[in-house]
């Protein structure tokens, strides 16, 4: 079975020397293998392609991929057309269980829910003819979903869904976040997840100046607020902070008690403790997407994590993911880079204390605390953004700073963009460091205002990483990122600083993605939008101990040397906890 893939926003014919149709060796024979549409784009015939994968390698847009996919995926369940993109398998929304779906971003989880929220109705990749539900139903007789969709069939399924990019909220609503939350209250349980939630202090405010973990949280409840058969939730944590999000996923688990609920998360702590089962998506993004049967959320993390999974007897990634130790150890003796020095700023309703402390050269060092405790006004003081009332932030140290919002409102291409920040983007150090690690290739003959929220993402990382620096301060940059991105991400900073005199400050509120990035931790400790003290950077231990200790949450490794919150109240939590050993007891780390 053989799929042809044409990426129309990245197919420029008009750029080009239509060398998928000069190179396909079926054309010259004289079969219409390759031609062109009336748009310009390439339309390649799927049964007259041989795979020999010319036409990939020749075209410089990269807008073409040819797959071979096994028989047993002959028949897609849905497919968005000639050329277009092929879901096979569907999530099962089960009542009483939280059904997390696991994978990277463009590989049909969102379709997925279109279709078991009768948004899409599943073509099962026949495009000359409407299918009928009859074929549907027939292809899935026997299996778990046949009794879902044959509900669905009847139009009976009423879906509630918190969309993955909140910041389109107030470019459709406008109002305060009481009047938008009273529309969706049906369930007549809107003031439980107003309590829930901590949105009382900003019921009054309008909905076009909610900060982004305002605005997830007012999603969260109006999404949940509503009276559905099931609930799809499509990543509950961006700009949320852990606090926010274990009672985010506190929230969801009570309502999973009744209603069936499906999530999509990147955290896979949040993940791990939230859902009971995961199905494991793979594939490649933007070309085809496979949806596993359910595995248990443990055993599916890890599968995810290793690349490969034994039932199926299918290797999807090349790597594992792991997650190293040596990162916490002290190592060499280095270079101080730079001194924090003592500071204060206040605000009318909020200040914020710096303790002080040193940088090193090489290090990469996590910032972590609770939302509006002062960590984003921090990095603001570091890059020069604001000024301090007390203290002085004066260094001949040159800082690079990532933002925590990032705005895409210009119509320049990426790589335009790049090619102003950095002289060296056509150097092989470059592409391999930044372009190709954080998958920038495919997007950049995009304009920046046509990119998605983790395209975003990935160009403002590699617009940072590309300036000359010796101080990088990056402000939430795993939002909308998938795991994967993530993972490459931790790589991508170690080896931008290390054996260098530069360094990295990151903050962000993915637990594993801190203990994997960070060598020492800088705590925010007090009161969240009130007043917030920075203390540190402390060695690994003692800063995670001082910060689970806040939350009242400990952590321990598995088997696969992953961290997993354990259970509260369980022996292993208690246990840790009388220790005083949120971080990981000492034989985990031996």
């Amino acid at each position: 079975m053989r799929i042809a893939i044409v990426h129309e926003d990245r197919c420029h014919s008009r750029k080009c020397g239509t060398e998928c149709i000069i190179y396909c060796p079926r054309v010259r024979t004289g079969d219409e293998t390759v031609s062109l549409d009336e748009k310009g784009k390439a339309v390649i015939s799927e049964e007259m392609c041989v795979g020999c994968g010319i036409c990939v390698k020749k075209c410089p847009f990269d807008a073409i991929d040819i797959i071979l996919l096994p028989e047993e995926l002959e028949y897609p369940t849905h497919r968005y057309g000639p050329n277009r993109f092929a879901l096979y398998g569907l999530p099962i929304p089960v009542t009483g269980k939280v059904t997390g779906i696991l994978g990277p971003n463009g590989i049909g989880k969102t379709t997925s829910v279109q279709i078991l929220s009768g948004q899409v109705t599943p073509n099962l990749g026949i495009f000359d003819e409407v299918s009928g539900w009859d074929a549907i139903l027939k292809k899935y007789t026997g299996t778990e979903l046949f009794d879902y969709l044959q509900v669905l069939s009847r139009g009976e399924v009423k879906a509630s869904v918190k969309p993955q990019y909140i910041d389109f909220i107030p470019k459709v609503f406008s109002g305060t976040v009481a009047d938008l939350l009273q529309t969706t209250d049906e369930r007549g349980a809107l003031n439980d997840y107003i309590d829930a939630l901590a949105l009382t202090p900003i019921l009054s405010q309008n909905i076009n100046t909610l900060s982004g973990g305002e605005l997830q949280r007012v999603a969260l409840a109006a999404a949940l607020s509503r009276e559905a058969d099931f609930y799809f939730l499509d990543e509950i944590t961006p700009f949320l902070d852990i606090y926010q999000r274990m009672a985010a996923a506190e929230t969801i688990r009570n309502l999973a008690r009744i209603r069936p609920c499906v999530i999509v998360e990147h955290d896979l702590a949040i993940l791990d403790m939230l859902a009971d089962t995961v199905h494991i998506a793979y594939g490649k993004p933007a070309v085809f997407g496979v949806i596993t049967r359910p595995k248990g959320v443990r055993v599916g993390i890890n599968q995810y994590l290793e690349g490969f999974l034994p039932e199926e007897n299918v290797r999807f990634r090349e790597y594992q993911v792991t997650f190293e130790k040596r990162t916490h150890d002290k190592g060499a003796e280095r270079e101080v880079l730079v001194e924090i020095p003592a500071m204060k700023k206040a605000y009318d309703r909020f200040s914020l204390e710096v303790l002080g402390g040193e940088i090193l050269a090489g290090e990469v060092v996590g910032i972590v605390g609770a939302n509006g405790i002062g960590k984003s006004t921090l990095a603001k003081l570091i890059a020069g953004v604001e000024k301090p009332d007390v203290g002085s932030m004066e260094t001949t140290v040159r800082i690079a700073y990532k933002p925590q919002y990032i705005k895409g409102d210009s119509s320049d291409t990426v790589e335009f963009y790049l090619r102003q920040i950095t002289r060296a983007f056509d150097s092989a150090y470059y592409q391999h460091e930044i372009i190709e690690p954080l998958t920038l290739t495919p997007i950049l003959q995009s304009p920046l205002d046509t990119l998605s929220g983790g395209e975003l993402q990935r160009v403002a990382i590699a617009g940072c990483l590309s300036q000359q620096a010796d101080l990088y301060v990056l402000d939430e940059p795993s939002a909308h990122l998938d795991v994967e991105q993530r993972m490459k991400m931790t790589r991508i900073f170690r080896h931008h600083v290390e054996g260098k005199p530069a360094a990295i400050l990151v903050i962000d509120h993915d637990i594993y993605l801190v203990d994997m990035i960070s060598e020492r931790l800088l705590v925010f400790d007090g009161e969240p939008g009130v007043r917030g003290t920075a203390r540190g950077p402390f060695e690994m231990r003692e800063g995670m101990n001082a910060f689970l200790s806040q939350l009242g949450v400990t952590f321990r490794r598995d088997i696969s040397g992953r961290p997993r919150i354990n259970k509260p109240d369980s022996y292993l939590d208690r246990e840790q906890k009388s220790s005083g050993e949120y971080y990981y007891r000492g034989s985990d780390e031996e």
